[in-house]
C-alpha cells in the first residue's frame, strides 16, 4: 500500500515537473525551433517566387536566433489572422513577421521588445485623381480598404469620420479593389509599401504628412513561460547591441523603421 502510494506520488511530481518545463528546455532536448511566419510580408519574410526560398529581416533574425541557440530551424507558414492559434495551440515556438503590437493582441500572446516601428501608409493607382496627397483620403464618397485581421483595422475604424471603410478578408483582396477602383485607397505598411512600388506598376505611394499612428513592431509567444521569453529577450538585446540588427534591416533595406533603443 505504501509503496503504490509512492508509485502515485512520484507519477504526479513527474507530471508536475512535464508541466513546469520551459518551451526552451524543449527546443534544446529536440534540437529544432518551430517559428511562425507569414511568407507574403515583402522585406519581412517573403517568399520570392523566384528562388523559392523565405528572405526578409524576420527571416535573417530566425537564422541567427536557431544559430545563437545551436539547433535547427522550422519555418510554419501562418498569416496575421491565424498567428495567434498558432502560437496558442503550439503549431510553433515563436512568431516572426514585424507583428504590430496592439491591445487586442496582447490579451491573447506576449509580444517582445519590438525591433521595428512603421507608420500608416496609403496605395492607391497612379490615375486615381480623388487621391492626390494623405488629406485626400478621409472624404465623403471615399473607399479605404483594409485586411482583415491586420491593426489597420481598428486604427482606421476609428480614424476615419468621412471615408468609407472597406473591409477585406486578404491582403491580395485589398489591392485588387484598389486596383479594379473599386475602393481608392488601402492602408499597409512601410514594408509592404515598398513592396507594391518594387513589384507592381500602377501603385502609387501616399505618405502622411505628419505622424499618423506609429505601431511597434515584434514577435510573440504564448504566455507563461518566462524562461522562454527571457532568452528571447537577451537575444534582442544582443543583436542591438552587437550591430546584427542594424546590419540585417539595412540588407533588407528597413533601416529607416529599425528601432535599436
Amino acid at each position: 500500500m505504501i509503496l503504490k502510494k509512492i508509485i502515485i506520488s512520484l507519477f504526479f511530481f513527474q507530471l508536475f515537473l512535464f508541466a513546469q518545463e520551459s518551451r526552451l528546455d524543449k527546443i534544446l532536448l529536440e534540437k529544432s525551433i518551430k517559428v511562425c511566419v507569414w511568407p507574403e510580408y515583402f522585406g519581412i519574410s517573403y517568399l520570392d517566387n523566384r528562388t523559392q526560398k523565405l528572405v526578409g529581416i524576420d527571416v535573417d533574425l530566425a537564422k541567427e536566433l536557431a544559430k545563437d541557440l545551436k539547433v535547427n530551424l522550422e519555418f510554419v507558414a501562418s498569416s496575421f489572422p491565424k498567428f495567434i492559434s498558432d502560437i496558442t495551440e503550439d503549431r510553433c515556438d515563436i512568431a516572426m513577421f514585424a507583428i504590430g503590437n496592439t491591445e487586442s493582441r496582447r490579451e491573447k500572446v506576449r509580444f517582445t521588445t519590438p525591433h521595428l516601428q512603421s507608420d500608416i501608409y496609403a496605395i492607391t493607382t497612379k490615375n486615381n485623381k480623388k487621391i492626390e496627397n494623405w488629406d485626400d483620403i478621409d472624404k465623403e464618397g471615399v473607399i479605404v480598404a483594409v485586411a482583415k485581421g491586420t491593426y489597420h483595422e481598428p486604427v482606421m475604424r476609428e480614424k476615419l469620420k468621412n471615408a468609407q471603410l472597406l473591409v477585406v478578408d486578404s491582403m491580395h483582396a485589398r489591392e485588387q479593389e484598389v486596383q479594379s477602383g473599386r475602393a481608392d485607397v488601402f492602408m499597409t505598411d512601410y514594408p509592404f509599401g515598398k513592396r507594391m512600388l518594387a513589384k507592381t506598376d500602377w501603385a502609387k505611394l501616399i505618405k502622411p504628412s505628419s505622424t499618423y499612428h506609429l505601431t511597434p513592431y515584434a514577435w510573440t509567444l504564448a504566455y507563461g513561460d518566462d524562461k522562454f521569453y527571457n532568452r528571447i529577450e537577451k537575444f534582442i538585446s544582443d543583436i542591438k547591441i552587437d550591430g546584427r540588427l542594424y546590419e540585417i534591416a539595412k540588407h533588407n533595406e528597413l533601416n529607416p523603421i529599425v528601432k535599436i533603443k
